[in-house]
Order: C-alpha cells, then structure tokens, then sequence
C-alpha cells in the first residue's frame, strides 16, 4: 500500500512538472539585431523590462580588465534625458525597482514596474542603451564606488579572495584567470577613450537580448519595443577569440592566505566544459549527489559521522567557455587539511569506480523536478531565464525543456562523466590558511 502512494505520489509531481510549469513567449528580431523576448502573465498587475548584454569580465584586454563590472555601475550614471543621480529615483518614485549585476560572461540590468510602467521601463533601458553619457566625471565617481565594493565583499570579508584563487590556479591563458571586478590599478588607469571604446563595441543592440516579462498587452509592447529600440544603431559585430587551456595533467598544489579568517580552508578544484555542454549537466547531478543537503554524501560521512569537518560542500561552478568543479571544506578543531583531501578524494573515487545506488538516483532525480517546480515561480525569475538561455545557451526553449537533460542522466553517465574530469592528477588542491600573503 505504501509503495503504491509513493507511485502515486510520483506520477503527480511527473505531470505537475510536464504541464504546468510551460513557460510560453514570443521572440523576434528587430532590424538592428536585438533580440526581443515577451513572456505574457497576468497573474500580477507587473511587468519586468530587462537588458542582458553578451559581455562580462572575460571580455577585455590585458591591462584593462573590470569593464564590464565597471559599467554595470557607470550606465546608472545618467543619460542624455536622465539627470546624474536620477536613475534610481525614478524608479523608486514610481513604483518600481532595479539592478544589475555582471558575470565572467554577461552583464544583466532589469526594472519591475506595476505594469501601467511598462513604457516607462522600455524607455529607461533604450536610453542607457542609445544615449548614455560618459565622461571622466562619471569615470571618477564609479571607480570609487567600485574600489569601495571591492575592500567590503572581497578585500575585507573572509575567504572573500577564495574564488579568485582556484580561478588564477584552474586558468593559465584564458580571461577567466583574472577576477571579475578586475584590477584597480588597470581601471585607475583606464582612460575617458578606452571606457568609451568599450561601450561603442558592446553595448550595441546586436549583442543583446531585451527581455519583457509581465503583465502587459503582446501587440502594444511590440510596438513600443520598436518606437524606443529600433532607431538604435547596429554595431559591429563582437568577435571573440579567447585562448584554449592546456589541460591539467599532473596535480596543482597552492597555498593561499587570508588575514580576514581563522578557519583554514581546503579546495579542491578542477577544470570543467563550458556550462552548454552535457557534460556540465552531469557534474552538477554529481555535484548534488556529493553534497546537496545534510544527508549528501559527504555532508553525512564528515560532518555528521566522522566530525571532521565544519562545513562541506561540491559546486559546479558553470562558465561559458569552462567551468570550475570544487570542493570546499572548513575542518573541525586540528584535522589536518590534507585528512579531508583524502577523505574528499575516498567519495569521488566511489563515483568513479562505480554506480550510485537506484535509490541515491531517484532521490537525485526528485531533487532537480523540485528544482525545477521552483525555478520560475516568479516573472522577475523568468525573464532572467529567457535572457540567460537565449543569450548564453542559444536556445530559448530550455526554459521548458532543461529539466528533460537532466532526466536523461544515467547513473553509467555519472561515472563516465567523474572518471573524465574528476581525476587526482587533473585537480588544483589549494590550503586556503589564516595570515598575511608575504608568508608564501
């Protein structure tokens, strides 16, 4: 009888996720190349106008890197119609709000407005698009505003320099080695025409995708869309031609020191495909598998049964061109950093070496359904999802059917998969320790 719930049960959530979870939308191109998506819900008088432009911190020259942080705080600044300091009381005082935020590989602005705001949100992203101003007053403020973000989130906040370090040990040539927010000294050097270059090759409608998410009437945004961004200028065309890694052959061992902690830490980190490959969806299922809840695997053997360590968890950190695979562990009282290592290296063997358990599988499998359920619960979280798929995975359509990748994982592909990328000599293992960096 119990097996025949659990069935039923089962059946339920399968076809709650088949049909009820269907994103619908409508995309289309305008003449200037930018890619126009429109997600229509009228469950809530909002609607969310959002930009994501195909560039990020990978995209620079050495030298110059940061740009694309940077602007994501400079193209608040003002344009030719918005005043210095007007963008954010603007939205504020009319009901809405805003941000922004950059990745390695793009940079995502959005507006929620009530929906009798939608023309308002179109207008506001078409002017930073079309007629930003950027001078050296702006150049100057920003770069303070960045520097300040730095010393807070990065700087000053413990094991705030982790990233970077596996970043700068995992990549030799590609951009992905250098932080996002870049080097202060390549922005304080930075001139009023290198910013202005930057913006002239990227920030063109042709390298992004203008999305429009809400409650809001299909033919009236068009037209709307095309009265405020079709008279925008094409720009060139962006080539991109990052260098390839070497792969790892033979284990890296670094240390790194940090004076903001007490705790030291281990990772382990390894070079993986870039976040559209399949592959990359298998080491996020074995990334959960390892670590995802505190009966995961390496939750319940370190932390709970061995009290070796504080903390644990396995993150597939996805990327466009790679990805990074780490684990990251806090120890318990004096266990050594290289006891976890081992310990770490005993559970991925076993994935390796063999087949998860059925049972291990379907719990994985229920755990991305969930995921799935929950992903776009909200209009806001939809429209970041129909930018980020079309922009970054060339197929909008992933909305809907991502969940079906991950369905087709088999537990033999978990261990092909683990065997391919997860091997001691193509790992990065770095003591993250208390202290000063002259240390070293």
């Amino acid at each position: 009888m119990k097996n025949t719930i659990l069935l039923g049960l089962s059946l339920t959530l399968s076809a709650m996720v088949a049909t009820a979870q269907e994103v619908a939308y409508e995309e289309y191109n305008l003449d200037n190349g930018l890619h126009v998506i429109l997600h229509q819900d009228e469950t809530a008088p909002v609607v969310t106008t959002s930009v994501m432009y195909h560039v990020g911190g990978k995209d620079r020259t050495e030298g110059r890197t940061g740009f694309a942080h940077f602007f994501e705080h400079l193209l608040f600044e003002g344009t030719e119609n918005i005043e210095r300091g007007d963008w954010f009381k603007l939205v504020s005082s009319n009901g809405g709000k805003n941000n922004a935020n950059t990745s390695q590989d793009r940079t995502y602005y959005y507006e929620v407005f009530p929906s009798n705001n939608l023309e308002l949100g179109l207008w506001m992203e078409s002017e930073r698009l079309m007629h930003p101003i950027i001078d050296q007053v702006g150049i100057d403020t920003q770069n303070e505003v960045v520097k300040e973000e730095k010393r807070l989130r990065y700087d000053n906040s413990p094991y705030g320099q982790l990233l970077f370090t596996v970043a700068e040990n995992l990549f030799e040539k590609h951009p992905y080695k250098d932080p996002n927010i870049g080097y202060m000294k390549d922005l304080d050097a930075a001139t009023l025409e290198d910013v202005v270059a930057y913006n002239k090759k990227y920030y063109v409608p042709n390298n992004a995708v203008l999305v429009v998410a809400g409650d809001i009437d299909i033919s009236e945004t068009k037209k709307m869309v095309e009265d405020y961004f079709g008279p925008i200028p094409k720009g060139a065309d962006v080539v991109r031609n990052y260098p390839k890694e070497t792969p790892i052959t033979t284990e890296i061992n670094a240390k790194a020191y940090d004076t903001n902690i007490q705790i030291p830490a281990s990772i382990i980190a390894y070079r993986t495909p870039g976040f559209t490959e399949r592959d990359a969806y298998v080491l996020d299922m074995i990334s959960a598998y390892l670590s995802d809840g505190k009966s995961s695997k390496l939750y319940k053997k370190m932390v709970d049964d061995q009290k070796q360590a504080l903390q644990v968890g396995a993150y597939n950190i996805a990327q466009e061109d790679y990805g990074m695979y780490l684990v990251f562990t806090l120890p318990v009282g004096e266990t050594p950093l290289s006891t976890l290592n081992t310990e770490i290296e005993e559970e991925i063997a076993k994935v390796r070496d063999s087949l998860i358990s059925e049972k291990d599988y379907q719990k994985l499998q229920n755990k991305f359904e969930s995921r799935f359920v929950n992903a776009n619960s909200s209009v806001e979280g939809i429209a970041g999802s129909l930018a980020t798929y079309y922009l970054l995975y060339g197929d909008t359509e992933l909305i809907n059917k991502e969940i079906d990748i991950y369905r087709s994982v088999t537990r033999e592909e978990m261990q092909k998969v683990a065997k391919k990328y997860l091997n001691p000599n193509q790992r990065v293992v770095i003591d993250y320790l208390p202290g000063e960096g002259n240390e070293q």
